[in-house]
């Protein structure tokens, strides 16, 4: 059975935020709750992570996975960010939203879509994720935990851990309740908008 952490929504507590943060730069992968259902979470250039998140989910080499950072600062080392998409972008975040961009040299390759060299980056409008990310000082590779035949995030921590005994070292417990939408997908590969995916976030401004 995986490990529980208890951390508070509102007030997470840094004891407990380290624990988490410890699993993941151990090389664990931990389920964690956010604005958007629960997500897979490991270390940014884990490959074994990568790997397991790939089983999990059984994802092929075409998905993109996610960076998730703690603020616009962190979330500028990644990808590039012209000045009309960088206000759209702003005004939506922290939030449900995945967006995806032109990747900077700081992203690991095997991250990457194998021909656009782009990668999907999201800022949750979570005070857990927010502390974790912090706690790590760097962003974490993550997907939203939705499994094979699923079309909907995970949204309790004990189905979480039983349906995955075995394949994540922890799961985060929040005690909240925990909505199971996933994001809305912004795509901005070709330096517009495209929605590619409608989910919790209004996708009104990029429509």
């Amino acid at each position: 059975m995986p490990r529980f952490i208890d951390i508070h929504p509102d007030n997470p507590q840094q004891r407990s935020v380290d624990q988490a943060a410890a699993v993941i730069q151990d090389g664990g992968l931990i389920a964690y709750p956010t604005d958007s259902g629960y997500a897979l979470g490991a270390q940014l250039g884990n490959k074994d992570a990568l790997d397991r998140i790939r089983t999990i989910r059984q994802l092929d080499d075409k998905h993109h996975f996610t960076l998730v950072c703690k603020d616009f600062a962190q979330l500028g080392q990644f990808v590039h960010v012209d000045n009309a998409i960088f206000r759209a972008v702003k005004a939506a975040t922290p939030g449900p939203y995945t967006f995806i961009l032109p990747a900077t040299r700081e992203v690991p390759r095997r991250l990457l879509h194998e021909k656009k060299k782009t990668v999907g980056v999201r800022i949750p409008d979570s005070r857990i994720v927010t502390a974790l990310l912090t706690a790590l000082g760097e962003p974490m590779l993550s997907t939203t935990l939705i499994l094979p035949g699923g079309t909907e995030p995970m949204t309790t921590a004990w189905e979480i851990a039983d349906a995955l005994d075995g394949q994540v070292d922890a799961v985060i417990e929040s005690g909240a309740d925990v909505i199971a939408e996933p994001t809305t997908v912004v795509d901005f590969s070709d330096g517009y908008a495209e929605v590619v995916r409608v989910g919790a976030g209004d996708p009104a401004p990029f429509e």
